[in-house]
């Protein structure tokens, strides 16, 4: 997959993106992430990015002709989803992550200052958010995001069934974890996960997930698929909380 980020800071991205996962898979060419500096496609004499506002306001706005240009020379026949990052985006998530990660190009948009010519935004295919809160620029969001979307392309991840696992990939959140030693200051490892029955595992391993979605974010419940079995062990959970 090829992702282009126009940022005004790329330095940002020259140390999260080149280690772990990311950097291996870079370096494998499964990611093609290119970085492109807006402030080199400005026209101004100081190379300026961003003016005050019509209308009056505080702070500044990103001028639309830096990014237009450096739009018509990045991807000037838009082959690529255009992904503005912006506060009032939509809320990433797993789901959309998987949908992301299924494209061949993508592109993201660092907003800074105050916001985006609207001339500009017009120009993106959707607006990105990673939460209702406000951060200082889209550097860190967008990186969150290709960090995000990039478990779902395969040769990411060291397993294949990694990013099925994890919290969020079926409406629950990931069930518990365990490793070596098996009894660690007198706290022990549960023993169905010692006795090599992968069935009762897996079996384990769903109500656990089951369970701490319940407790933590119940609101996922409804979101998740169950079986029958699943439905009773849940409706069980709720009458223990209800004769509490």
């Amino acid at each position: 997959m090829r992702i282009d980020i126009l940022t005004l800071f790329p330095e940002m991205f020259e140390g999260p993106l080149g280690h772990s996962m990311l950097g291996r898979a870079r370096d494998k060419g499964i990611l093609d992430i290119r970085l492109h500096n807006i402030r080199d496609y400005s026209e101004s004499k100081h190379s300026n990015t961003d003016d005050y506002p019509f209308g009056g306001g505080a702070g500044m706005v990103m001028m639309a002709q830096p990014i237009f240009s450096c739009l018509d020379a990045v991807d000037p026949d838009h082959e690529a989803l255009r992904i503005v990052m912006a506060p009032r985006g939509k809320t990433m998530n797993a789901k959309t992550a998987r949908e992301l990660a299924a494209k061949e190009r993508l592109l993201f948009l660092c907003g800074h200052y105050e916001g985006i010519d609207e001339r500009a935004m017009e120009q993106m295919d959707m607006e990105m958010s990673i939460g209702d809160y406000v951060l200082t620029g889209g550097e860190l969001p967008a990186m969150v995001c290709v960090d995000c979307l990039s478990r779902f392309i395969p040769g990411v991840l060291g397993s294949a069934d990694s990013a099925e696992d994890e919290s969020f990939s079926d409406g629950l959140l990931e069930y518990p974890q365990y490793t070596r030693p098996a009894v660690f200051r007198g706290m022990e490892v549960p023993e169905v996960l010692l006795n090599g029955n992968h069935a009762l595992i897996i079996k384990w391993r769903r109500e656990r997930a089951i369970e701490t979605t319940y407790r933590v974010r119940p609101e996922l419940i409804d979101e998740s698929t169950l079986d029958k079995k699943e439905k009773l062990f849940l409706q069980g959970l709720k009458n223990q909380q209800n004769n509490q």
